[in-house]
């Protein structure tokens, strides 16, 4: 299954003429836990398995990949289906949270900004890692962020998620139609590498959201940097939870929201 797709399109430049474009490819996801449908998720063909451990990272349905029984397709191998067990210990443990079906992570008509930052901030604890980078450094790798977009490139249309240690060495970069699944893939990957907790620094193409950081706080990572400006729920959240978020200034340089101390 591929990543895009070829599509004819008419190209209109005071004259008329027939060319081939790249486009992103998108299809559904279904995820299925413990035999039962849990959600379905239009993203970028790639990578499933990491994006749906991201995922379960995200929604809280896992802490450790020890806590996966199954992780894989179904028995037809059918790439848009991915199924997930969990060892009993894991699944008692969080019931409950099964029963919910996600709520947490959806926003819905009648639940308001304040109820979501308590609800979030009784699941997560504050991130304890107060490493320092090097700020004009984060800003570089924040400016060179399309020359690690391969997909974008061929498609002009690609969220990213890119993972550094404190060092700034890559550790993982993930690319999809959605900025939510670019970021469950990029965790993911790391997440069943049992190399998670070097991660240090969080890059992305989008604008920084609650979900987003969410994610990031279940994964532990300190730092979140984005191309735009963060939704005011983020700022909040990630204030809560010991986050700094960060943006490109209008003018020039780094907005920073919150956690200024960690970047030097």
């Amino acid at each position: 299954m591929t990543n895009f797709i070829k599509h004819p399109v008419t190209n209109w430049d005071q004259t008329a003429k027939f060319v081939e474009q790249k486009l992103i490819a998108e299809e559904p996801l279904s995820i299925r836990v413990q035999g039962k449908p849990y959600s379905v998720i239009m993203r970028t063909p790639g990578d499933e398995k990491a994006h749906v451990a991201g995922f379960c990272l995200g929604e809280g349905l896992v802490e450790d990949p020890d806590d996966f029984n199954t992780l894989g397709f179904c028995e037809d191998e059918d790439l848009n289906v991915v199924t997930v067990t969990l060892k009993p210990a894991r699944r008692d443990k969080i019931a409950q949270h099964l029963e919910r079906r996600g709520f947490i992570s959806q926003t819905s008509c009648g639940i308001c900004g304040k109820e979501v930052i308590k609800d979030l901030y009784q699941l997560i604890r504050p991130v304890e890692n107060n490493s320092k980078v090097d700020i004009n450094r984060a800003l570089q790798s924040l400016d060179g962020l399309s020359d690690i977009q391969p997909l974008r490139d061929l498609t002009q249309t690609c969220h990213a998620a890119v993972i550094y240690d404190s060092d700034f060495k890559l550790l993982s970069v993930a690319e999809d139609v959605g900025r939510h699944n670019a970021l469950d893939k990029a965790i993911g990957k790391l997440f069943l590498a049992g190399r998670l907790h070097l991660a240090a620094l969080l890059i992305l193409s989008s604008r920084i959201s609650y979900e987003l950081v969410q994610k990031a706080a279940q994964a532990r990572i300190p730092i979140i940097l984005g191309m735009s400006r963060p939704t005011s729920l983020a700022v909040q959240l990630a204030s809560q939870l010991n986050i700094t978020l960060a943006c490109l200034s209008k003018e020039s340089g780094m907005d920073i929201f919150c956690g200024a101390h960690r970047l030097i």
